[in-house]
């Protein structure tokens, strides 16, 4: 069997927002049973197949980079982190819905993986001021990733939900919420499964595909541009 094609996304987040187990999930289809504070960087491999039902289908390697530590971390730790974030072909990035702060913090996680580690000009989550046009014209694709959906009461799961719908929208990036221990939230056709193969799928299109991805990213800016306009 000929080698397959291979792709690096980076998973980041805060630790305790449950990316080791959401990684474990998504390789394995699997819940972690027991999970543990990740060290440096773990390496994990989903198999995807690419444009899934079309004559265009063909088998990658997804290599799913769990990096740990503090985004507040001292400089000389974010200078070894740093390591991790070369050749990178997609970011995703994890919040634990219960906890706002994680929410806040992807901002200084995608902004120092993208080599533009410079304080946010606000936090929209909080205040609806953030500055979009930070992420306006980056070319990495995003997913953001909601844990802990099970640890919110249903009576408030309609404000935190609308709360961190405003994230993935700064990112111009899609949003899945679920429950790490529950597989469930990833089967096969359901919206999350979707979402979550569009994603790969858009990390591969950059990666091999490039001419065929900026069209499309061009598109979508222009999208953008004249919703802003009205």
């Amino acid at each position: 069997m000929a080698a397959l094609d291979r792709v690096k996304v980076l998973v980041l987040g805060d630790s305790g927002v449950g990316k080791s187990s959401l990684v474990h999930l998504l390789c394995h289809n699997q819940v972690l049973g027991n999970p543990s504070w990740t060290v440096g960087c773990s390496v994990d491999v989903r198999i995807h197949d690419y444009k899934e039902g079309t004559p265009e289908e063909k088998t990658y390697y997804i290599e799913l980079w769990d990096v740990g530590g503090s985004v507040g971390s001292a400089t000389s730790v974010k200078s070894t982190r740093a390591v991790f974030y070369n050749s990178l072909n997609g970011i995703i990035l994890v919040h634990d819905l219960t906890n706002k702060k994680s929410s806040q913090n992807l901002y200084r996680w995608s902004l120092e993986a993208l080599n533009r580690d410079v304080a946010p000009t606000g936090v929209l989550v909080t205040n609806g001021d953030y500055d979009r046009e930070q992420f306006a014209d980056n070319q990495i694709p995003l997913l953001v990733i909601g844990t802990k959906l099970d640890q919110i009461p249903e009576t408030k799961r309609n404000e935190v939900l609308t709360r961190t719908a405003f994230l993935a929208e700064d990112f111009n990036a899609e949003e899945i919420n679920l429950d790490c221990t529950n597989p469930r939230y990833l089967a096969a056709g359901s919206s999350n499964a979707v979402k979550l193969s569009r994603f790969f799928d858009k990390v591969i299109e950059k990666r091999y595909f490039f001419k065929r991805w900026q069209s499309r990213f061009l598109a979508s800016r222009k999208e953008r541009d004249l919703e802003e306009e009205h």
